[in-house]
């Protein structure tokens, strides 16, 4: 992995020309006491986005080196458009249907699988979702691949390993949807790259994948942050899973493994207000420009601790064990 030292990338500044008036941070609700949705910023339409003239830039740059564009126009993401729901509706428990649900998806593309109440906290601004259920997906990535990091024109392979993941979540919530479609229920599919109107990294930690890191990533117990998401919302009856928490915020809180690995300086050392809620957050302003020139920048969750094959299991247990003691200390 080589790279620019931390803080010493300087933007390009014909890219930089092309960011509104508004600071994305700002957009993103940096600073704000109050709970909100969030806003469209990157990766919608752009008509629906504050940043659309950079992303198209972004996007246009992809495209053109031929193995990533390839990766994702060639590559299998499953059917365009999810199957009609049929007409007659089979009924079971809302435990049997979980289990059902769950086997389906680890048997179709996840590796992860977790179930939440959807919270319309977690629907951006100019979207509606009426489904009472979110079925979220995890797909674990090749960590060799993910390392190569940062990518250039001639040096792909980390982003096209991104493109393949992305393809599998996006076959795994099709193939889920249709599954659930095919018993009469209401199901929609929702795949990544390009985001639409859920918001997945909340519901994820709400169904149990795991804890937001300094980076910006959620960190799992098992595959750390060398994952991608993807969901689907649906009318299915239910039953939800918790929350995890092993201690991975605590790790963060004195971890400055990415902070030092982050070319443009855009991780923080210490949590902001974002929206009324006190979290990790990256800045946006330094880090897109980054992630424009190397391709989609993934160093951060490549050099993270948790992503180093076969350590996170050990981390969790160990961070976990010291959590719990420092509970029994304050009780």
């Amino acid at each position: 992995m080589k790279r620019k030292a931390r803080g010493t990338f300087q933007p390009d500044p014909a890219f930089l020309a092309l960011q509104p008036a508004v600071s994305g941070n700002s957009v993103n609700g940096v600073g704000e006491p109050a709970e909100r949705r969030p806003t469209p910023i990157f990766w919608h339409r752009p008509e629906r986005e504050t940043h659309g003239a950079m992303q198209e830039h972004v996007v246009a740059r992809f495209n053109s080196v031929t193995a990533f564009r390839d990766a994702y126009a060639k590559g299998d993401r499953g059917p365009r458009r999810p199957d009609p729901i049929a007409g007659e509706r089979v009924t079971r428990a809302a435990a049997e249907w979980t289990a059902i649900v769950k086997s389906f998806a680890l048997a179709h593309d996840a590796d992860l699988v977790g179930i939440a109440r959807m919270d319309p906290s977690w629907v951006y601004e100019g979207y509606e979702l009426d489904l009472p259920w979110v079925v979220v997906l995890g797909v674990a990535m090749d960590h060799t691949r993910l390392a190569d990091q940062p990518s250039t024109a001639d040096n792909v392979t980390a982003q096209v390993e991104i493109a393949e993941q992305y393809n599998r979540g996006a076959r795994a919530a099709m193939d889920l949807a249709n599954f659930i479609r095919g018993q009469g229920h209401a199901a929609d599919p929702h795949q990544g790259p390009w985001a639409g109107a859920l918001s997945m990294m909340p519901a994820a930690m709400a169904c149990g994948f795991g804890e937001l890191g300094k980076h910006g990533s959620l960190i799992n117990r098992t595959y750390g942050s060398s994952f991608r998401l993807a969901a689907v919302t649906t009318a299915l009856p239910l039953v939800p899973d918790q929350p995890d928490e092993f201690g991975a915020d605590d790790f963060c809180t004195r971890c400055q493994v990415c902070i030092d690995a982050c070319p443009p300086d855009a991780i923080s050392p210490v949590k902001q207000l974002v929206r009324g809620v006190e979290k990790w957050y990256v800045d946006f302003d330094r880090c897109i420009p980054y992630f424009n020139e190397t391709y989609g920048c993934g160093i951060c969750i490549a050099v993270c601790p948790w992503s180093t094959p076969g350590r996170a299991p050990t981390l969790a247990e160990r961070w976990t064990a010291r959590k719990a003691r420092g509970n029994r200390r304050d009780a």
